[in-house]
């Protein structure tokens, strides 16, 4: 099943003040908004997670893993990821079980959207976690990082002034399928996505413009979409304005 989450909507009604600064839920649950009571789903269950992270300026998010694969995608503001300067609109991964950090944002703050395709129970800090990082490590053999260069969103004049269908290989795909596209669409224009047979699902985000999803209503700036590996091509259409989206696709879950 093809989710979409309209960004409108999410800040509307699942915005939220936390400790660590704001947090809106757009796509699943997690550690703090699944229901008393309910268990969460199993390791290695397929299950849609997306949510906004606003810090500010100068917060600082210690090192730290988590259970699931994960994306990063900053969508506002910038700072420091690792030994990585971040900014928008720019991409990180992570595989389940690897550290990385910290994150530190700069003088306007950053936000970020984090996407996953499986459940995570929230993150195991360092140096604190080291001895179940290295348990975890022990069965599972691959533990990979990838950051992608910031990329900012064009003006609306530019994105308007869009002629012709164009798509940019952000991260390039792997073996076990994880790869990220950037897409630009002309005002109506339509784009068929990548097989999402060939990875763990999608999780589609609209930067700039407007566009329609798998036969959505228009999607505003920070919608994001998810699609199954079993969901089909995802149809995207420009609106009257043209449209940015990125793609962002995870490895297989077999692989773990």
């Amino acid at each position: 099943m093809i989710l979409t989450a309209n960004s409108e909507v999410a800040r509307q009604t699942a915005r939220r003040k936390t400790g660590n600064g704001w947090l809106t839920t757009f796509i699943g649950r997690n550690r703090n908004t699944l229901p008393e009571g309910e268990a969460p789903p199993e390791a290695g269950t397929l299950y849609p997670m997306a949510f906004l992270v606003e810090k500010d300026p100068h917060a600082v998010v210690k090192p730290h893993f988590h259970q699931a694969d994960q994306y990063q995608v900053v969508v506002q503001g910038g700072g420091r990821l690792g030994q990585h300067d971040v900014g928008t609109v720019g991409v990180h991964y992570t595989d389940a079980w690897s550290a990385y950090g910290p994150i530190v944002a700069a003088d306007e703050g950053i936000s970020w959207f984090t996407l996953r395709n499986a459940w995570d129970s929230g993150a195991r800090y360092m140096p604190a976690a080291r001895a179940q990082l290295r348990a975890a490590r022990e069965q599972n053999l691959q533990h990979r990082e990838a950051t992608a260069t910031a990329n900012p969103v064009p003006l609306e004049a530019d994105l308007t002034r869009t002629s012709e269908l164009s798509c940019q290989t952000v991260i390039a795909l792997t073996p076990d399928g994880m790869a990220t596209w950037r897409y630009r669409l002309p005002a109506g224009a339509n784009v068929s996505g990548p097989d999402p047979r060939d990875g763990g699902g999608q999780f589609w985000i609209v930067l700039s413009g407007t566009a329609s999803a798998g036969g959505s209503s228009l999607l505003p700036p920070n919608s994001c979409v998810f699609v199954g590996p079993d969901d089909g091509d995802l149809l995207v259409t420009a609106g009257a304005t043209g449209a940015e989206a990125l793609c962002l696709q995870f490895p297989r879950l077999a692989r773990h």
